[in-house]
C-alpha cells in the first residue's frame, strides 16, 4: 500500500496545527468530535482493521530518515526522550500528542477508525482475561515462561507472535532485534501481590486518583500508580511493556496510555472551567516550573508545539472524546 498524498497532505496540516501559537487555536472548537471507544466493546471489524493498520506501520520506511521502519519511530523518540517526558509536568500533554501523532499515522496505513482503549480498571480483578489480551480478535497473550534467558519470552498467540513474524528493533535505546516480549505478573497472594498488579488500578485506587485537586497531585499519582503498574503488570523484568523506555514496541502500549489520556479528559471534565488548562508541576532538566508556554519535543515525528496546545480536546487540532 502507498502513502495517499490526501493523508500525507492532512497529516502536515495536523502537524502545523499542533504547533500553531495559542491565539490561532483558543477560539475555535471541535463540531463533530472523533470518538474514541473501548476496545472490549469494539466490533470484530473495527479491532481488525486497527490491528491490519498496526502491522502496516512496520512496512513503512522511517518518517525520521533512519534505517528503520516508521513503527520503530515512534519507539525511538520515546526512549531518547524518556527522562524528558517522565516524572515531569509535560508526562500527560506529551503523551497526549504522542498518540495522535500515532493516530495520524495509523490512517496513513488506510486506517479510518480512531484511537481505542485499554480500560484497565474493569479488567483490574484479572487482568489476564482482558478482552485486549485475546489470541483471535486481540494482541495475543502472555509470552513464553520457560525460559530465564532474556528475548525468549515471546508472545505465543495472536497477530503479533512471534510465529507471526513480528519483529522488534529497539530494548531500551539500544538495538537488540527481538519478538514480542511479555511477562505478566503471575501474582503472590502470600506477599499480597494480585495477578499483573490489578489491586495498584482497581475501582477504589482511581477513585482516589481522582480526588486530587490538583493537576501536579492527579497527574503524579496517575503516572507512578496505575499507569505504572500496568506497564510493570504486563511486562514485569523482561517484557516490552515493563518499565523500559522501548515500551512502545508493545502494540498495547498505545491503548494503555490511550487509557491513561482518557482518565486525564474525564478528570478535566469534572470541572472543565477550572481543570481545562490547569497544569503544573517541574520540567526537565533543571526542574524548573512548568507552564503551558513550554515547548513539546517530538525529533521530528511532528512538530514541536507549546503544551497549552494539547490541553484540551475539544480544540479543533485534536476534536476527539470518549
Amino acid at each position: 500500500m502507498k502513502f495517499l498524498p490526501s493523508l500525507l497532505a492532512l497529516g502536515a496540516m495536523f502537524d502545523a496545527s499542533l504547533a500553531a501559537p495559542p491565539s490561532a487555536l483558543e477560539p475555535r472548537a471541535c463540531t463533530t468530535p472523533k470518538v474514541r471507544k473501548n476496545w472490549a466493546s469494539a466490533t470484530t471489524s473495527e479491532k481488525s482493521a486497527y490491528i491490519n493498520a498496526v502491522k502496516c506501520l512496520t512496512t513503512k520506511p522511517s518518517k525520521l530518515g533512519k534505517s528503520h521502519r516508521l513503527y520503530d519511530d515512534f519507539v525511538w523518540v520515546h526512549a531518547t526522550l524518556f527522562q524528558q517526558i517522565h516524572n515531569v509536568a509535560a508526562f500527560l500533554p506529551w503523551h497526549r500528542y504522542f498518540l495522535t501523532l500515532y493516530e495520524t499515522s495509523l490512517r496513513q496505513c488506510g486506517y479510518t477508525g480512531n484511537m481505542m482503549y485499554w480500560d484497565w480498571v474493569a479488567d483490574s480483578a484479572k487482568p489476564s482475561k482482558a478482552k485486549v489480551f485475546d489470541p483471535t480478535t486481540g494482541f495475543g497473550g502472555n509470552g513464553n515462561q520457560t525460559s530465564s534467558v532474556w528475548g525468549t519470552k515471546c508472545v505465543l498467540t495472536g497477530p503479533f507472535s512471534k510465529s507471526s513474524g513480528f519483529t522488534l528493533r529497539y530494548w531500551n535505546d539500544q538495538v537488540r532485534p527481538h519478538c514480542l516480549l511479555r511477562m505478566f505478573e503471575p501474582g503472590y497472594p502470600e506477599y499480597n501481590i494480585t495477578e499483573m498488579y490489578g489491586d495498584n488500578y482497581s475501582p477504589s485506587v482511581m477513585a482516589s486518583v481522582n480526588a486530587e485537586t490538583t493537576f501536579d497531585g492527579f497527574a503524579n499519582y496517575l503516572e507512578n500508580g496505575p499507569h505504572t503498574a500496568v506497564h510493570s503488570g504486563v511486562g514485569n523484568l523482561d517484557g516490552d511493556m515493563g518499565p523500559q523506555s522501548s515500551s512502545p514496541n508493545d502494540p498495547l502500549f498505545f491503548l494503555h496510555h490511550t487509557q491513561v489520556d482518557r482518565l486525564w479528559y474525564l478528570w478535566q471534565r469534572a470541572s472543565p472551567g477550572a481543570r481545562t488548562l490547569a497544569y503544573g508541576g517541574y520540567k526537565w532538566p533543571d526542574y524548573s516550573p512548568a507552564g503551558l508556554d513550554d515547548i513539546m519535543p517530538m525529533l521530528g515525528l511532528g512538530a514541536d508545539a507549546k503544551v497549552r496546545t494539547v490541553m484540551d480536546v475539544n480544540a479543533s487540532n485534536l476534536c476527539y472524546k470518549y
